[in-house]
């Protein structure tokens, strides 16, 4: 009888298409995934540590798995991702009922870590190096590359899928634990991701969304000259059957003019930028050594402005780090009121440890100060958010129906209507009523009322079809 997976993912976009390629490669196993904790006998958390929340989060779940595992001994439970490289042998003691702790440079040995498991072999444990334990290329080596055939069983969006075009990052920003979790920059072949673009298409994707840490800053020398990620674009846009490119997450310096160009004339490609700033004061950025100041932030702004004029940029901002004062917050709502971000993602400091500032700033912002300014913040960025929403009401847009809402999903059927959702190319959520039929189209809906987070939209009549 086939075992039974269910994978729980925290995190980032990253994790997510992690998750996704170990459960394809576990399917081709011979596993079968279910859709809850109780119907599972392998039982996956792909973890996040770039925030304590994420971590705290995990810890809780394996703590309520414990009497599940005493009744069900067969049970396996493993923790995957950037808090099995963190923690490591930390996960056995705190939770001994955890049978597979395994990093993200490791994941392609989950079968067979599986299978030593089942055998009797006791707890299993594959991490990489230390950034610290080795050479460069002794610690890339450890931090092995994932990138397994694709199938559509395993992806939750059959016209959707995401592409790794890069590992880790080389930046250190002094808050950040990903240096140390995903392990040294490293660039895919162009040739990989264009077969496996065309491997994905050829399944019946119509969005590809590469990613990377700093995905700008992809590079690939291998072929006698350095092709960049607008070379890379260029290459994918002529793929017979894709009709959107997306790329995240963007690191503010490496915003060149031969990409917005790119972005710019290369068919397909969204005007849909993500670079998060982090914060609008200078000496907030210097302590979190992010490599450029405020004023070069918006210089970058003018330039993707006058560039694309219908681009639609999103932002990560991050408050209360070490010694921000209110003038330094300020600074950041100023940001975000000239930006007019069509989205930020707004999180309250962390400290991680291991981290350049956890070692040398003190956490000295109290939590209910980091409280208000998030709240303050959002209160800002929704206010925008719904300023540009509603200017699109009464227009039609272009969308990707994705297929049911999450009201969809929870009322179900109206007839033959049910509520769908899809995204614009800037990313946008549109929701309308339509038959599950149309999931997987490219169609136009005309916007009828708006929020500061989702766009209200009607079927023309007729329906126009784009794809």
């Amino acid at each position: 009888m086939a075992r039974r997976l269910y994978i729980e993912t925290v995190g980032c976009q990253m994790n997510v298409l992690d998750s996704e390629l170990v459960a394809a490669s576990l399917l081709g196993a011979g596993y079968e995934l279910v859709d809850s904790l109780a119907e599972a006998d392998t039982i996956l958390f792909n973890t996040c540590s770039v925030r304590q929340h994420a971590e705290d989060k995990i810890y809780s779940a394996l703590g309520r798995l414990r009497q599940a595992k005493e009744q069900q001994p067969r049970t396996v439970i493993g923790v995957l991702g950037c808090m099995a490289q963190k923690d490591q042998q930390r996960i056995f003691k705190r939770a001994p009922h955890v049978d597979l702790v395994v990093g993200p440079g490791q994941l392609h040995q989950l079968p067979q870590l599986l299978e030593r498991v089942l055998a009797g072999r006791g707890p299993q444990m594959e991490v990489s190096l230390d950034r610290k334990a080795g050479s460069r290329a002794e610690v890339q080596q450890s931090f092995g590359r994932y990138d397994p055939l694709r199938t559509s069983r395993a992806r939750p969006a059959r016209h959707q899928a995401m592409v790794r075009i890069m590992f880790g990052c080389d930046k250190f920003c002094t808050y950040c634990i990903v240096p140390s979790v995903r392990g040294p920059e490293q660039s895919r072949k162009a040739g990989e991701i264009v077969e496996e673009v065309r491997q994905l298409v050829d399944q019946g994707c119509l969005e590809i969304t590469l990613l990377g840490q700093t995905v700008n800053s992809y590079q690939d020398s291998s072929g006698g000259r350095t092709l960049r990620l607008s070379d890379l674009l260029a290459q994918l846009s002529v793929i017979d059957g894709l009709a959107r490119l997306k790329f995240v997450t963007n690191f503010p310096r490496h915003m060149t003019p031969d990409l917005l160009q790119a972005v710019r004339d290369v068919p397909k490609v969204s005007p849909y930028l993500h670079v998060p700033a982090q914060s609008g004061a200078n000496p907030v950025l210097q302590r979190m050594k992010r490599g450029y100041t405020v004023e070069e932030y918006r210089e970058m702004l003018d330039r993707i402005h006058a560039e694309i004029p219908q681009a639609a940029v999103t932002s990560d901002f991050i408050v209360g780090f070490c010694g921000e004062t209110e003038a330094d917050f300020q600074q950041t709502v100023a940001l975000v009121r000239q930006a007019r971000f069509k989205n930020s993602f707004i999180f309250k400091y962390s400290p991680r440890g291991g981290t350049v500032a956890g070692k040398l700033y003190a956490d000295d912002v109290p939590e209910e100060v980091k409280r208000r300014r998030n709240n303050e913040l959002l209160t800002v960025q929704n206010a925008i958010n719904l300023e540009l929403n509603q200017a699109l009401v009464g227009r039609q847009v272009e969308i990707l129906v994705e297929g049911p809402s999450k009201i969809g999903r929870k009322l179900g059927r109206q007839g033959e209507q049910i509520q769908l959702a899809g995204r614009t190319v800037c990313d946008r959520i549109v929701v309308f009523d339509g038959p599950l039929s149309l999931t997987g189209r490219i169609l136009r809906v005309e916007v009828r009322k708006a929020d500061d987070c989702t766009l209200f939209g009607q079927l023309p009549a007729p329906l126009v079809r784009l794809q």
